[in-house]
């Protein structure tokens, strides 16, 4: 008789360098949760707040140094999945809410985390097949009106061409 494996899932912290960007943050690193795959490879499971060129959902390559830190060192496919990130404007009608963000946004049903209370930035996963042109005008829209300041920290071929 045969017993079937239970695979266990195990959530890895995956770390990203880059150049900090001048007027924003000084942090130079981020450490994103990941699903192990293999010995080198885990799926992102949380939207970057400051790594661009990743979104949740994509596979990434990474190596172990000798402190045990994985270090990414490239993808190995992408979800299809965008990151946006959403900062209120504190003088503006939604004021410093990342839930009024949220709220704005909730008809696409997008995933988001708030960065810190100091700084309400809300980074969210766009899903592959969401209404790309939708949540593009309500942004634009959003920045004009000055509910909010965004950016696209990760955008694919169908995000660009919505």
């Amino acid at each position: 008789m045969m017993t079937v494996m239970e695979s266990v899932v195990e959530k890895i912290k995956v770390w990203f360098r880059f150049v900090p960007r001048e007027g924003w943050f000084s942090q130079d690193t981020e450490g994103l949760w990941a699903t192990k795959l293999s010995d080198d490879t885990a799926r992102v499971g949380n939207a970057p707040f400051l790594q661009n060129g990743v979104a949740e959902g994509d596979v990434v390559q990474y190596q172990t140094d000798s402190d045990g830190l994985h270090w990414a060192v490239g993808q190995v496919s992408s979800s299809g999945n965008c990151t946006i990130r959403v900062v209120p404007v504190p003088t503006g009608p939604l004021g410093s809410s990342p839930q009024a963000v949220h709220q704005r946004l909730s008809p696409f049903g997008l995933g988001g985390e708030v960065f810190s209370e100091d700084f309400p930035m809300v980074a969210f996963t766009v899903p592959a097949g969401a209404d790309f042109a939708g949540i593009k005008a309500l942004l634009a829209q959003g920045q004009t009106e000055g509910w909010w300041h965004y950016e696209v920290g990760c955008g694919t071929g169908e995000w660009w061409g919505a």
